[in-house]
């Protein structure tokens, strides 16, 4: 069994991504230690609500050891709010700067008609040099997106209104907008293959 740190950020809802990692046989362990975050073989940055709540927990030695974890391509899957926490900010968070360990900067959905925030399922369309990303549809939940896929990334992306990135992956890194957790057999197959990688 495999054992995942799980960061707590004081923002993200816990107990869906434990569940789901349980159900993928995964041993999930809550962890707010930057030593123990450096040294594990898995690591999930789960988020939800907003980017300077969250970076106020992660500002320090938390932020360090996830940072170089990416740098470094170690096992690390981060999960909505955490995709955007990995970016260099957000429209959300004015003046507050996120982790920049991926460059990028998630912008406001906006738009006539355009339901905000965007949440249900939708369809992922990954690029052809993805590894773990397959075609299928998850379950968002986000007011912000990302628009441009990061130099370097292999990308999916999604459409709500405009397409924007849903996903990027560089190795066992993996960055989703949508909730594996929450997204059925097609998410939990993610996680196993972000196990396995």
């Amino acid at each position: 069994m495999s054992v995942v740190r799980v960061v707590r950020t004081g923002t993200a809802n816990l107990a869906s991504v434990v569940a789901g990692l349980k159900r993928v046989d995964a041993e999930p362990v809550l962890c707010a230690d930057p030593d123990l975050l450096a040294k594990a073989d898995r690591v999930v940055l789960p988020g939800v609500g907003a980017l300077a709540a969250a970076m106020e927990t992660l500002r320090g030695g938390l932020g360090d050891a996830l940072s170089a974890r990416v740098r470094a391509g170690r096992p690390t899957l981060a999960v909505c709010l955490g995709l955007q926490l990995l970016l260099e900010g957000s429209d959300e968070s004015p003046g507050v700067p996120g982790l920049g360990v991926v460059a990028g900067h998630a912008h406001k959905f906006t738009g006539v008609g355009l339901r905000v925030p965007h949440l249900g399922w939708n369809r992922v369309e990954p690029d052809a040099d993805c590894r773990l990303l397959r075609p299928g549809h998850a379950y968002f939940a986000h007011s912000f997106y990302l628009a441009e896929a990061p130099t370097g990334w292999a990308a999916a992306r999604t459409t709500h209104g405009r397409a924007y990135v849903s996903a990027f992956e560089r190795g066992p890194v993996l960055a989703c907008q949508f909730h594996p957790e929450l997204s059925g057999a097609w998410g939990l197959d993610l996680l196993r293959r972000w196990l396995e990688a």
